[in-house]
């Protein structure tokens, strides 16, 4: 794959300048090109740079209602619910995790159920946001049909993104996976290096499994992480973000034939009213250090723990500027114009 290297600030600049030509206004604009530009320069290009021209083709389609204001529609102590109104997934986000984080804060949990958003683009984004703010973070998403239940041949579940995200001095803990063994977004990008995956992705057109991305994106079959396991736990993803934001399912997400309208869980805790924060430092840096306590797999190799190669990924591109394809940003620059 041809790439071009791009500095944070260039990227930063080129992407507001898309977004204010597409009538988001100056304030939505500077966060949406902050956060695309915070997920690529973390690494994670397939739900950063690479998805900005399919975010503004849902622009363009009506997808994404760049006017809505998501709106409290129910409130019970400190939990809400609350109505995306199909605007953009990472705006409706930040608002509901900077509810979260507040419920949290009066009330030492707090909850907030989101529902008829669009797609919320790295997960991660909204744990470190929580975490940045010391607080523990647990949320997931449903998404469209795109995995088959485990012992099924059709597409039934969501790849379900989850997030979990701890608060640490040196450096925040924080989980962001699929419910797939790999996000489409992640076989995209392999796939625009003409690589291959390093285990099983999916099902090819003949029902076989494949670590070629394009057979799986092709044929539209991940599969479950943990296989039974994590077909499993996609459902249940699925159920609690449905019930607690009484929004759309995957079924009926699957029913629109875009990925719109989606539900999505944000539960903050401040650890804070425990009062024992240096135990609790001491605690997470035991279980660090005793999973690092091991003898590697492989010559050259280590463990890590959750968020910590984004930690060095986020220094070096910072650094050394970003890796972009030569293609998607030729894109970006298409639609600038």
């Amino acid at each position: 794959m041809n790439e071009v290297l791009i500095s944070k600030e260039e990227m930063q600049t080129m992407l507001k300048s898309v977004f204010l030509k597409y009538s988001f206004t100056e304030q939505q604009a500077d966060t949406l090109s902050r956060i695309h530009t915070e997920s690529t320069l973390d690494g994670i290009s397939s739900h950063g740079i690479n998805r900005i021209p399919v975010f503004i083709d849902y622009v363009r389609r009506g997808l994404i209602n760049i006017e809505a204001i998501p709106e409290k529609i129910a409130e019970m102590g400190s939990m809400e619910r609350w109505d995306g109104n199909l605007g953009s997934g990472v705006l409706n986000a930040i608002t509901a995790t900077e509810r979260t984080i507040s419920l949290a804060k009066n009330h030492g949990m707090g909850l907030v159920a989101l529902r008829n958003t669009n797609h919320w683009m790295r997960g991660g984004t909204y744990g470190w946001q929580a975490a940045n703010q010391d607080c523990i973070a647990i949320m997931f998403t449903n998404t469209t049909p795109n995995m088959p239940a485990w012992g099924g041949k059709h597409n039934r579940i969501g790849n379900n993104p989850l997030v979990i995200a701890i608060p640490r001095k040196e450096g925040h803990i924080v989980l962001d996976m699929a419910m797939s063994q790999y996000s489409f977004g992640k076989m995209e990008n392999l796939l625009l290096k003409n690589e291959t995956l390093p285990f099983n992705g999916g099902w090819d057109s003949h029902d076989q499994l494949s670590k070629n991305p394009k057979d799986i994106i092709d044929s539209g079959r991940s599969i479950p992480v943990g296989y039974w396991k994590g077909s499993a736990l996609s459902m249940i993803l699925d159920m609690l973000a449905t019930l607690l934001s009484a929004g759309n399912s995957t079924f009926k997400i699957g029913q629109k034939g875009s990925e719109t309208a989606i539900s999505q869980v944000f539960l903050c805790i401040d650890p804070s009213v425990f009062s024992d924060k240096e135990l609790q430092e001491e605690l997470i840096n035991e279980i660090i250090a005793y999973t690092k306590d091991v003898d590697p797999m492989k010559k050259g190799g280590a463990t890590f723990y959750p968020g910590e190669r984004t930690l060095a990924v986020r220094t070096k591109n910072r650094k050394e500027g970003m890796k972009v394809s030569s293609k998607i940003w030729n894109e970006i620059l298409a639609l600038a114009r």
